[in-house]
Parts: C-alpha cells; sequence; structure tokens
C-alpha cells in the first residue's frame, strides 16, 4: 500500500514531516479496521462476539479520534478545515462556499449551531437542548 512507505527519501525529510506521515498512515488504519469490525459485527450470527466486534469497533473510533487530534494540533490547516466543517449544519457542499462569502464580507463565518437532540432525549432530560424551557420572555 502506497501509504504505508514514503513517497521522498526519508533523509530528505524532516522530523515533522515523517511525523506527520505516522499519524496519518495511522489514521487510515484506524479507519480501515473500524470498517472490518463494522462488517464483521454486521454479519456475525453469534451475539456475544457481535458485542466484542461492536466493543473493538469502538475502540478503533477512539484511537482515529486521537490520532485526527494530533493532527489537528500541529497542522494548520486541518485544524482550520476540522474548524469549518465539523459539527456545521446543513449541506457539507455548501459550508466552504458560506465561508468563504462570509471572509469575503470582511467577517468570519458564523459557526453553525450544533445539532439539536432529538426530542425523545430531551423530553427525559430538559437540560439537554439547553433551553431551561421558561418560554418567551417578551410581553405577550
Amino acid at each position: 500500500m502506497s501509504s504505508e512507505s514514503l513517497h521522498e527519501p526519508a533523509e530528505l525529510l524532516s522530523e515533522e514531516t515523517k511525523n506527520i506521515h505516522r499519524a496519518i498512515v495511522s489514521l487510515v488504519e484506524e479507519l480501515e479496521a473500524v470498517d472490518w469490525y463494522q462488517q464483521r459485527a454486521e454479519a456475525c450470527s453469534d451475539a456475544d462476539l457481535k458485542a466484542v466486534l461492536i466493543h473493538n469497533k469502538n475502540e478503533e473510533i477512539e484511537h482515529a479520534c486521537m490520532n485526527l487530534e494530533w493532527l489537528r494540533r500541529r497542522v494548520p490547516e486541518i485544524d482550520e478545515r476540522l474548524r469549518t466543517y465539523l459539527f456545521a449544519e446543513g449541506p457539507i457542499t455548501e459550508i466552504e462556499a458560506n465561508a468563504k462569502a462570509a471572509q469575503a464580507g470582511g467577517g468570519k463565518a458564523p459557526r453553525p449551531a450544533a445539532k439539536a437532540p432529538s426530542s425523545s432525549a430531551s423530553s427525559s432530560n430538559p437540560s439537554a437542548s439547553g433551553s431551561l424551557d421558561v418560554g418567551s420572555l417578551r410581553s405577550r
């Protein structure tokens, strides 16, 4: 696989570039493992084994997120893109255009609100929505 080896001679690359490469390769490997465990769990007919496979998949997701966070902290371009796309609402393909339009207008793109919890979550936990549920404070 091409991502497992360097594309340029190691002696020409900085330690930072080699470490970033290690993190990217590790991220890809973790995401592949998530895919493998997901497929195995879905195909599994034994409930106990399926539970183990799902547990393993979730561990791989944790590892992938840790690699991604390491990359975000060290590669400003990754940090910028994650801040643009993650937890944004609306069509994914329109997020970049909206951010560029906001920048062109001299302002920073507003950070879209995180997705509200489902009604079942907010009904069982009123504070889950972030609202105090006191109604409008405007006079009627």
